[in-house]
């Protein structure tokens, strides 16, 4: 309270009817679905989705759609999963419910469907932002994490990953956990779309680095999938299980064949925001664009 300047009273803070609009529904988007197919597909080829298994993905259409994939999955190998964090959905308490996991550390609510059962179910947990990623307290969440799927603005041939600016340059999203779950998770996996309005996904280098490639397993898109090299484990078994698995220059190159090659954005000099890093480093600068 010692933080606070002014107290305004109001005759509501909104309608939670709102909050479960869009975002939080499961894609009915041929191209996403096949995003969220591979991805979900990569995710079981990789034998992580297993008892004890922990597990985060989004609120976003491909992101739902994989959980729903994994969600049928473990009912029918009658796989008990430890735990789901991060952003929690309606979709995440219902596999809860059904006792796929054991309990939700809940960071953030994703949409009304949470509010009942985070009043009424003990194992749905809220979790502040220290316990969830905080790299320098005694074991933040993130670092116990089995599986991430995290959604981008744009990746380049390096796996960085951009969430803040868009492909003109302009400030667009927001972090939140992602370098953090994508550092701390054994299974880091980006759906993106190839293109976005004619606009190709995977550049030469991203506008701005948010998580560094190093830390990212794997680029999914509906056109196929990119793994780090670092990872040729992960490759061994994607091209195992049959999966579309292609480097990531190759895509680059394909993608561009449809879309062309865009100009770059022009910045000035003015830095109107820094990317700070989980340890607290700054990795990259925001400029204003021309």
């Amino acid at each position: 309270q010692y933080l606070v300047d002014q107290v305004a009273i109001i005759d509501s803070i909104g309608d939670p009817s709102k909050i479960a609009t869009g975002a939080t529904r499961v894609t009915r988007d041929p191209v996403q679905l096949r995003i969220a197919e591979l991805a979900f597909g990569l995710i079981r080829a990789s034998g992580m989705l297993k008892n004890g298994c922990s597990f985060q993905t989004g609120g976003g259409g491909p992101s739902l759609a994989v959980a729903k994939y994994v969600k049928e999955y473990m009912k029918e190998q009658s796989i008990r999963g430890s735990y789901c964090i991060g952003g929690i959905t309606g979709y995440m308490a219902d596999m809860l419910k059904e006792g796929l996991f054991t309990a939700l550390f809940d960071v953030q609510s994703f949409d009304a469907a949470v509010t009942s059962s985070i009043a009424d179910n003990p194992y749905h947990m809220e979790a502040d932002a220290s316990c969830y990623a905080n790299p320098f307290n005694k074991g933040c969440l993130v670092n116990d994490l089995d599986v991430v799927v995290l959604a981008a603005l744009d990746v380049d041939t390096d796996f960085n990953v951009d969430v803040l600016t868009g492909h003109d340059g302009v400030l667009r999203g927001a972090s939140g956990g992602h370098s953090d779950t994508a550092a701390g998770a054994k299974l880091s996996v980006i759906t993106i779309p190839s293109m976005r309005n004619g606009v190709p996904s995977i550049r030469e280098q991203v506008q701005t680095v948010v998580t560094p490639g190093e830390t990212v397993d794997a680029i999914v898109t509906e056109k196929g999938i990119a793994i780090n090299p670092a990872r040729e484990d992960l490759k061994s078994l994607a091209l195992s299980a049959g999966l579309p698995v292609k480097d990531i220059r190759r895509l680059k190159e394909e993608i561009e064949k449809i879309t062309g090659i865009p100009d770059e954005v022009r910045f000035g000099d003015e830095i109107v925001g820094l990317v700070e890093y989980r340890d607290g480093t700054i990795i990259d600068s925001v400029y204003k664009v021309k």
